[in-house]
């Protein structure tokens, strides 16, 4: 492969997930990471991309699909409905992982009244507590992505390391019976580090997340203890899931009167 094919490359994979670590674009293109350094150094000056603690992200991405409110804008009902029966899980006074997902963002919003000490990478999270003087909020390091209102980075992946909480409540890009996905290595570290610093894990997935898989595997359905969706997730999955010991809460089904929850998202 020819270095214009690398870099062809690694700028079509780019606008696929965004960002990425050099380890991921090596295995992606099986190239060494130092011959993946010197193309994106070559693409740096040409300014298609930028260089970051830890990966390398996209300048001017042509897609909003990870865009934070891209993804608050679909299936709102259902990430609305899903938030409320998630924080109904959530005891007064945990101490709670909250990923940056934009479901997980709808469980942070019926989570106030709860005086809880909340850990999160999530921008928008943090957001929201910014004022509440009954919530604690610890915000990790790291590299802020403003598109995607997140923290990512080894120094993200390093404060979850070294923290420890009862339950972590995330999103991911996907569930099947073969276990958990999402959309690419800097996410997956994070959240893997969240996995091993929380006693109990609760996974927000609305129903266009069942049977479908995502490019990096996350964990198995061991890891997972409860997954809290919408009415209208296949039930053969459903029942799949529940036969394999994971407690699945199905939310009531919300209201739908085409603008309901529309008007009260504030990020």
């Amino acid at each position: 492969m020819t270095a214009d094919e690398r870099k062809h490359r690694i700028e079509a994979y780019l606008q696929r997930v965004e960002f990425a670590s050099l380890d991921e674009l090596s295995r992606q293109l099986d190239a060494s990471v130092s011959t993946i350094r010197r193309d994106l150094t070559a693409l740096e000056a040409v300014g298609s991309l930028r260089r970051t603690h830890g990966g390398v992200r996209l300048v001017t991405p042509k897609s909003d699909e990870f865009a934070f409110n891209a993804r608050d804008a679909r299936q709102i009902l259902e990430k609305e409905a899903i938030g409320k029966a998630c924080a109904a899980l959530i005891g007064a006074n945990e101490s709670v992982i909250l990923d940056a997902g934009t479901t997980v963002y709808h469980v942070a919003r019926n989570l106030e009244e709860k005086a809880l000490q909340i850990v999160t990478n999530s921008l928008p999270v943090a957001n929201l507590f910014a004022s509440a003087n009954n919530v604690e909020v610890v915000l990790a390091g790291g590299v802020i992505y403003p598109r995607l209102g997140v923290l990512v980075g080894p120094m993200t992946v390093e404060a979850f390391s070294k923290l420890r909480a009862g339950v972590a409540i995330m999103g991911a890009g996907g569930i099947t019976l073969e276990g958990i996905t999402n959309s690419h290595t800097l996410l997956i570290d994070i959240q893997r580090a969240m996995l091993k610093a929380a006693q109990k894990i609760i996974f927000c997935l609305d129903h266009t997340k069942f049977g479908r898989q995502s490019v990096s595997p996350l964990c198995d359905l061991a890891h997972v203890g409860t997954v809290v969706t919408d009415s209208r997730a296949p039930q053969e999955l459903v029942n799949g899931l529940r036969a394999r010991g994971v407690e699945v809460v199905v939310a009531p089904e919300p209201p739908d009167n085409g603008t309901a929850g529309i008007n009260q998202i504030s990020t």
